[in-house]
């Protein structure tokens, strides 16, 4: 990947998202202060400060569902979505959308996930078989 993205986002509780970003989706923590922290999350810079987390609503239509908007999230190997999906299974996580495959025999197919942090903050994960799939038409 050459140019990774930088996201910065309220949370609510750093030590509640220490446990989720770092525990539960194996981010690796970098530098930090009392009021904000940063992960590799997959390979981004993903910064979590201390504040009110943005306004979000069901608003985007993606096939049948309606989804959080605005969300983010990250895009993976097929095999690495699937861990994580495990992961996130495991512990019971209550997902927005459960794991899943959208677009099936399609152009772009893609497996997804929606779930929200612990404050509230919607992620999608998506994984594909083939990652020069991703933005076939």
């Amino acid at each position: 990947m050459a140019h990774p993205f930088h996201l910065a986002i309220n949370v609510t509780d750093l030590d509640a998202a220490r446990a989720f970003y770092g525990g539960l989706l194996g981010g690796v923590e970098g530098r930090s202060t009392e009021t904000w922290v940063d992960f590799d999350f997959f390979g981004h810079q993903l910064s979590l400060h201390l504040g009110t987390p943005f306004a979000t609503e069901a608003t985007g239509k993606v096939g049948d569902h309606m989804v959080p908007m605005p969300h983010f999230g990250v895009v993976l190997p097929l095999s690495d979505w699937q861990r994580v999906a495990g992961r996130l299974s495991a512990a019971e996580v209550d997902f927005v959308i459960p794991p899943s495959v959208r677009f099936e025999c399609e152009p772009g197919e893609q497996w997804t996930m929606f779930f929200r942090d612990p404050s509230g903050n919607p992620l999608e994960l998506k994984g594909f078989a083939e990652m020069d799939a991703v933005f076939a038409a």
